[in-house]
């Protein structure tokens, strides 16, 4: 069972003001692997992280109904903590989603789109691996 803790929320919540990075992968329509950091990611629900494309017509959202796996991946060098969150990902069409996903993200990804251009994408965590230097490592999985 896939459980987004409070400590991963707080972490992903506060990734930018304490400079890491969070970063997700996928492959694109034209069966290309990609990465970019979505700073806008954020725990959605206790098995779902969200984030906010700021280009609608962007390389994530032509991918998703095609290719709609994604990793991500968070890392903390300092305290020894890294993250990687494998799921499926969608585009929140209903409009109350998408303005939770909005407001949720950090303020700093706010400002770069301030009119909402950009697209909602939820995205469903079937595996989380969490690495630290006190706990090992630790796989959570959905239940097939």
């Amino acid at each position: 069972m896939i459980e987004l803790d409070d400590e991963i929320k707080r972490r992903l919540e506060k990734a930018i003001e304490e400079h890491k990075v969070l970063a997700a992968a996928y492959v694109t329509v034209q069966g290309k692997p990609h990465i970019s950091f979505y700073g806008s990611t954020h725990v959605h629900s206790a098995n779902q992280l969200a984030l906010w494309v700021r280009n609608p017509e962007g390389e994530l959202i032509k991918t998703l109904a095609e290719r709609p796996d994604i990793a991500f991946i968070y890392g903390d060098v300092g305290s020894r903590v890294y993250y990687t969150f494998e799921g499926r990902g969608r585009v929140a069409t209903d409009e109350v989603e998408r303005d939770r996903i909005y407001a949720e993200m950090h303020p700093i990804e706010r400002q770069f789109d301030a009119e909402k251009n950009g697209v909602a994408v939820v995205v469903d965590i079937h595996k989380v691996t969490a690495l630290s230097a006190t706990a090992g490592k630790q796989v959570m999985e959905r239940d097939a």
